[in-house]
């Protein structure tokens, strides 16, 4: 399987830069077989808040980045042969990290990876899988319920080949669908109905209008 992760300039997957990303090859037990990271220079300034999660500062990205452009064009490049293989492609939250990549490609002049397939999405996996667990769904708090080693959270590599590792042991545990584009498309409909029953929850705790909804379009918004 592949797997992909981005470190960003913010959580808006319109407006927001990538500043780190992993591409990788896990082998069935989840042993890296290949990997490539990116440092871009987002062309913009990274904000102290996104610095501290991912520790790269705007003057590292100047000095030591690739401009933006490159970085994307070679990202979606390395996804686009995995999927054009039909190797499924694993993201945790994947709709953030394809979708920001969408606008990013869109924004440097670059043919964006509109329906890719097949993408396996651990944390709509585990929420459809495991629906009543409490607790926290970020990758780190997951990993742990799953055994999963997790050392640098927020680190591109890591977090990728952590998310590899999780839809491993849900495999392991769970009867999932019999191949990567069945698991695609159930996906699909998970995550139209994570989303429907977040909203729900968000209207009655005053958090969301109740004319608003959230997307729940996957793997791209």
């Amino acid at each position: 399987m592949g797997v992909f992760d981005l470190e960003t300039t913010g959580v808006d997957v319109v407006h927001d830069r990538i500043v780190t990303a992993h591409v990788g090859v896990l082998d069935a037990a989840g042993h890296v077989l290949s990997a490539r990271d990116w440092l871009a220079d987002p062309g913009v300034e990274i904000p102290a808040g996104a610095t501290a999660i991912h520790g790269v500062t705007t003057q590292r990205a100047r000095e030591e980045g690739v401009p933006a452009a490159v970085v994307v064009a070679e990202i979606v490049a390395e996804l686009g042969a995995l999927l054009s293989a039909g190797v499924p492609v694993v993201a945790y939250n994947a709709a953030f990290d394809f979708s920001l990549l969408k606008y990013e490609a869109l924004r440097h002049g670059i043919p964006p990876l509109i329906d890719p397939a097949p993408v396996i999405d651990p944390l709509v996996l585990d929420k459809a899988l495991d629906r009543y667990r409490r607790g926290k769904r970020t990758l780190d708090v997951v990993a742990r319920h799953y055994a999963v080693t997790l050392d640098a959270a927020h680190e591109a590599s890591a977090d990728a080949i952590a998310a590899g590792r999780v839809a491993l042991a849900l495999a392991a545990r769970f009867e999932l669908a019999s191949s990567a584009h069945e698991l695609h498309v159930r996906q699909i409909g998970w995550a139209r109905a994570q989303a429907e029953s977040l909203t729900e929850y968000f209207i009655q705790i005053g958090r969301l209008d109740p004319e608003g909804a959230l997307d729940g379009s996957w793997p791209v918004r």
